[in-house]
Formats: structure tokens, C-alpha cells, sequence
């Protein structure tokens, strides 16, 4: 099975929207477990400078899988999934389902294809605008995320909507949009490795007539697109992600927090986790283009043929 063929006219930006968030959501369901190891791996032991072997928790992907089932339980594993269907839903469509309509806005009239410097600034407009929309649903997420390993009289939210509230309370409504720079840049990053390396990859497989526009082709546009993505955004995922954890004044910005991890763990710290990182991320480029594909090719052929 190759899947459904391409549709012969563009699908609308309305299916794209839709199917950019649906499919994310189908994505984050299937790699979820990989993500909170990320998160895991990126925020052990950043309060202990410096910090001694016997402070590590989690060594590796499966370890950390593994450690968090074993002391935590296998619910562990997707503590925060509501909240990170909540951003896919708002983040994923916009960075990615309105990706083509903004690419088509920077490429000039009259052109036979749309060049590079149009696709990177597509890319980081959706995913610039995306992060601003969605932050608060992101904070919540990485919230749930580290949390769970504390022991439950420690826990400061009792579930997602507790968590928004507790957190507007405590640190007014601007802890909800915490870590909005270096987010803006990590998915600004992030959206040109993944959508930018994919229509560049699929393109040329296409053009080279290497493989059809079908499932194998998004195969392995998404896997090197989620790869690409990984190197280039790790540094920034790990600086978010420790600064949106962050306590009240445990930070005075992102730059107090990346020297912290500086001093912590030298430059090795800002590829913290890198393996989970891109096992989730290439895992989730696979499933996300592959459904955001074959989710729109559907939604156009359930669509009334014109009278």
C-alpha cells in the first residue's frame, strides 16, 4: 500500500490548517513517551552546580523510560499529553498548515518555483506566529512533563486547566508566555530544519524521479527533515525547556540560564538529551507528514465534485 495519490487540484488552506493539527496530534499520541524522556534528560540535576555522578537519574533513552515505568508507573509516560494536544492543535496548524500559503506570499510574481530564501522565511514566520498563539499550552507541557517525578504532596497542579490557573496566579499572566524568546527562536529554528527540509527533499526526489509523491517518498523527507531539525534546534530545545521549568527568580532570563548550563555541563549540555530528541522528532516527522499527507489527499477526494 502507497497510500492515496496527490490530488490534481491543491487542497484548500482550510484542509491544510486541519490536517496540519490532526496530524501532529496523531504524531505526539505515538511519540509522546520520547518527548517526556527528552524533557527528562534536559532538566536532571540543573539545580546542582557542579553536579556529582550520583545525582544522575536517568542515564539514556530506555533507561529513562524504563526508571520513569518502573518508580512512576507506565501513566508517567504521557503526563502532559492533554496539554501537548492542546498545542498541536493551535501550534502545529498554523507553523505547518498555513506553511505553503505564506511560502506562496514571499515568492516573487511570475516565478517558476519558489526559492530557498522564500521557504526560510515562510518557515520561521508560521513558526514564529505559532509560538507566540500557543506558549501558554507549551509552559503547561513541559510543567506536566518534569513534575511527575515529584512525589505527589509536592506537585503544584492537580491537572491542565489547575496548572493555567495556578500558574497566572502565582506568576501573573506572563508566566503562562515564559520562555517565549528562546521558543520563538527554537520553532522558528526548528519549522526551517523540518518543513524546509522536507519540501527540499521531496522536491528533489521528486524532480530526479527517485520515487513517486506518495508514502515512501514522505518517508524519507520526514526522516531527514527530523534529523536536520534536531541538530540545529537542540541547543535552543534544552535552554527552552530548563528556563520554562524554572521556578519564580530561579533565573533572571534566558541568558542567566544558558550560562548556568554552561558552567553545569559545558557545551556537551546544550545536546542534553540529543538522542530521545531526535528519536522523537525523527519518529514524529515520519508520522506527522506521512498522516498530514494522506489527510489532506482525503479530505479533498470527501469533497463534493463541483456541479
Amino acid at each position: 500500500m502507497v497510500g492515496l495519490k496527490p490530488p490534481e487540484v491543491p487542497p484548500p488552506a482550510a484542509v491544510k490548517f486541519l490536517s496540519a493539527g490532526t496530524a501532529a496530534c496523531i504524531a505526539d499520541v505515538c511519540t509522546f513517551p520520547l518527548d517526556t524522556a527528552k524533557v527528562r534528560l534536559q532538566i536532571q540535576g540543573e539545580v546542582r552546580i557542579p553536579r556529582s555522578p550520583s545525582t544522575v537519574e536517568y542515564r539514556g533513552v530506555l533507561g529513562t523510560l524504563s526508571t520513569m515505568v518502573r518508580t512512576e508507573g507506565p501513566r508517567s509516560l504521557y503526563s502532559g499529553l492533554a496539554a501537548g494536544l492542546q498545542r498541536q492543535m493551535s501550534f502545529a496548524s498554523i507553523r505547518i498548515g498555513l506553511y505553503d500559503s505564506v511560502k506562496q506570499l514571499y515568492t516573487p510574481k511570475g516565478a517558476e518555483s519558489t526559492g530557498l530564501a522564500a521557504r526560510l522565511l515562510a518557515g520561521c514566520t508560521t513558526g514564529a506566529v505559532a509560538v507566540t498563539c500557543a506558549q501558554p499550552t507549551d509552559v503547561v507541557k513541559v510543567r506536566f512533563q518534569a513534575h511527575a517525578a515529584l512525589p505527589d504532596s509536592a506537585r503544584r497542579y492537580s491537572g491542565t486547566v489547575d496548572a493555567y490557573r495556578t500558574i497566572a496566579r502565582e506568576e501573573g499572566v506572563r508566566g503562562l508566555w515564559r520562555g517565549t524568546l528562546p521558543n520563538i527562536a527554537r520553532n522558528a529554528i526548528v519549522n526551517c530544519g523540518e518543513l524546509v527540509t522536507y519540501d527540499l527533499l521531496k522536491d528533489a526526489l521528486l524532480r530526479a524521479q527517485l520515487m513517486t509523491d506518495n508514502v515512501p517518498c514522505h518517508f524519507v523527507a520526514a526522516f531527514g527533515a527530523g534529523f536536520c531539525a534536531t541538530v540545529v534546534a537542540s541547543p535552543v530545545d534544552v535552554v527552552k525547556t530548563r528556563y520554562m521549568n524554572a521556578g519564580p527568580g530561579q533565573y533572571r532570563n534566558v541568558l542567566s540560564c544558558l550560562l548556568a548550563l554552561l558552567m553545569q555541563d559545558g557545551l556537551a549540555g546544550l545536546y542534553k538529551g540529543f538522542v530521545p530528541s531526535f528519536l522523537r522528532l525523527g519518529s514524529w516527522n515520519v508520522v506527522m507528514f506521512i498522516s498530514y499527507e494522506q489527510l489532506q489527499r482525503a479530505a479533498v477526494l470527501a469533497r463534493p465534485a463541483p456541479p
